[in-house]
Parts: structure tokens; C-alpha cells; sequence
């Protein structure tokens, strides 16, 4: 993969995850120019989410499909960090200088890019933008890229069921916001129509304003201990790079941690932990990624709404832990459970 230049808000940066950052930009005369010369360059770019790239999870993911774009489109990809703290004005200057630079698609990775996206769509009208898990901004030069993550949870609530000894098992939210509810609302049904009796521990760790549950692994640590200690032997976190804290809990425990966004157990941040990583609720965030870029060097971007579920595997339940497939009662728990979401005999809840 050739270099990636890293663009970040001056000032802040996680020493943990910030790479080295190259700033570059054109004059404000470029706003609004045509995108068409770098459409021909083949040039794309992805602003990232609390907790940044190496977050293991859904920054990862992103990240993975502007490689693939860079490895089989032979685009050049630019990738921007968020700041600790930062506002919507700090998000419309890094989406800005992107678009700028010439950049087109431009994704913000995550719901908090919706107010920067919506005012700087405006400003660009030929050029693609991109917002991963939102769908509150429209516009014709806006992709809409959503998931249906609720249906993933489900699945791995059954499993969580299957695999439970104690009966208890927990879910861990990074921040209180309608889009992990969705998350907590699949895994705690798919949980409870799998055994009735079973227990469902739930913790968020932190409300909004305030988005460090999505980056500070010591607060899901301190989260999954907590249920670990209530008896729960199973534990799911949709928290970002917080999350890694309740895999790391769960797994210095010996009980089973169920990972989110992407296959965690092929995550190298989280070789030490792998083997207690039982599965992962993935997001094909990737491929989203991707195939928005595709579309404009195709000369056809995609906008509007573009919904991955589960009937197109856009979400789905990994079974790279060969401790999962040797479950074989689990296995074929969730394999019904995916069957009867796709035929439409079992609907999801969207909110608990």
C-alpha cells in the first residue's frame, strides 16, 4: 500500500493512536470547484471517528476498505484523525481541507460527522460525501451509509445464550445513543429468545456530550469487571477502542468476550486475547467504504440511503475462532436464528 497522508486537527492527538500527520490543502478559491481532475487521480479520503485508526474495531474498518481501494482501484487514499474534545467546527475544517486537497469520495466515519457533512456537502456540490451510520443529513452529493447492526446483536445474543454456563451474561455500551441501543436491543432479544431465564447485565459508560466511552479502554475494563463479578461468564461490547478494555477483562477471566464492527480475533492489537474472543458482531463498514469509492471512479456515486443487513452478509456473526465452530449447538442456534431474520419470521428490535 503507498503512503497515506494523515491530516489532524492542530493541537491534540492520542499519543496511543496518532500517527505522524501531514497537513496539506488548497486555497479557498478550490470550494465548490469541479472534483473531475481528481476523480481521474483516483484520490478518496476518510475522516475518523472518536478513538481513531488502531482502535481495532470500527475505525479499523474503515481504514480497511480505503486500503482496498488503494490495492485495487489504485486510488490514493488520505485519512484524517479526530481530535480529543474537539466540536462540529473542528470536523468542518478537517472535512474542508479534504475536499480541498481534491479528494472525492470524502467519508466521515461516524453519526458526529452529521452537522459538519450537512454544511460542507453544500459547499461541494461535485464532490461525494460519505457518513457512516447516519442517516439525519441528505443531500445529493450524500451517501448515507447504515447498517443494520440490531440484526448482528441478535445473533450474538444467541450465542452469548448458548454459550453462557452461569445464565448471565453482559453488554457494555460505549455512550447512550439511539444508535447502540440498537446494538444492546438485538443482543438482549436474541438473548431472552434463546433462554427466557437468562440474565442481561447492561452498562454504558459514559452520556453525551461526554463520547470517552468510545475511547478509553480502562473504562470497559472497569465496566466488564463489574459484570464479571455479577456472574456474567459471556460479554459483549459495542464501545469502540473501549471495548478492547472488556475483551481484555473478560478474557483475563477466562470467560468469553464477543467483539464488535470487526472480527476481533484477526485484530493483532488483540492477539493476547484472541482465544477468549468467542466471536464478533461484524459490520461490513469495509466494503461500504469501498464500494463508495468505486462508485465515483465508476462515474456512478452512489447517494441516499445505502443499507447493509444481514441478508446481504453487510452484518453478520465471524466464526474465526475455532473454539466457536467446534460449538456446534451454537452454531446451529445462530445459523436458524440468521434464517429466520432473513425469511421474516423473527424481527429485530430496534430500541430496548
Amino acid at each position: 500500500m503507498r503512503r497515506i497522508t494523515r491530516i489532524t486537527t492542530v493541537g491534540i492527538a492520542s499519543a496511543a493512536l496518532a500517527l505522524t500527520a501531514t497537513a496539506c490543502g488548497k486555497s479557498s478559491s478550490d470550494a465548490g470547484s469541479s472534483p473531475s481532475s481528481s476523480s481521474k487521480a483516483g484520490k478518496a479520503a476518510i475522516a475518523y471517528d472518536i478513538g481513531g485508526r488502531g482502535d481495532q474495531s470500527f475505525n479499523d474498518a474503515a481504514y480497511a476498505g480505503l486500503k482496498k481501494a488503494e490495492d485495487e482501484l489504485g486510488v490514493k487514499g488520505a485519512e484524517a484523525e479526530p481530535s480529543a474534545g474537539e466540536g462540529d467546527a473542528d470536523k468542518v475544517q478537517r472535512l474542508t481541507s479534504l475536499a480541498r486537497a481534491g479528494n472525492n469520495p470524502v467519508i466521515g466515519v461516524g453519526f458526529a460527522y452529521a452537522p459538519a457533512i450537512e454544511k460542507v456537502a453544500k459547499q461541494f456540490p461535485k464532490t461525494t460525501f460519505g457518513i457512516i451510520d447516519d442517516t439525519s443529513v441528505t443531500g445529493a452529493n450524500i451517501a448515507n451509509l447504515v447498517f443494520n447492526e440490531e440484526q448482528g446483536s441478535y445473533l450474538a445474543g444467541v450465542a452469548a445464550a448458548k454459550a453462557s454456563k452461569t445464565g448471565t451474561v453482559g453488554f457494555i455500551g460505549g455512550v447512550e445513543v439511539p444508535l447502540i441501543k440498537k446494538f444492546e436491543a438485538g443482543f438482549a432479544q436474541g438473548v431472552k429468545d434463546t433462554n427466557p431465564k437468562a440474565k442481561v447485565l447492561t452498562q454504558y459508560l459514559t452520556q453525551p456530550p461526554n463520547f470517552d466511552g468510545f475511547a478509553k479502554p480502562d473504562l470497559g475494563k472497569a465496566a466488564a469487571q463489574g459484570q464479571l463479578d455479577k456472574g456474567a461468564d459471556v460479554i459483549y461490547a459495542a464501545a469502540g477502542l473501549a471495548g478492547s478494555g472488556s475483551i481484555e477483562a473478560a478474557a483475563n477471566a477466562g470467560k468469553w468476550a464477543i467483539g464488535v464492527d470487526s472480527d476481533q480475533y484477526n485484530q493483532a492489537g488483540l492477539a493476547k486475547y484472541k482465544d477468549r474472543i468467542l466471536t464478533s458482531v461484524t459490520k461490513d463498514v469495509s466494503d461500504s467504504v469501498f464500494n463508495l469509492v468505486k462508485s465515483v471512479k465508476d462515474g456512478k456515486p452512489e447517494s441516499g440511503e445505502v443499507r447493509y443487513g444481514l441478508a446481504t452478509d453487510g452484518v453478520g456473526l465471524a466464526d474465526s475462532n475455532p473454539a466457536y465452530t467446534k460449538m456446534t449447538d451454537v452454531i446451529a442456534a445462530v445459523d436458524k436464528a440468521k434464517k429466520d431474520i432473513v425469511d421474516g419470521k423473527i424481527t429485530v428490535k430496534t430500541a430496548p
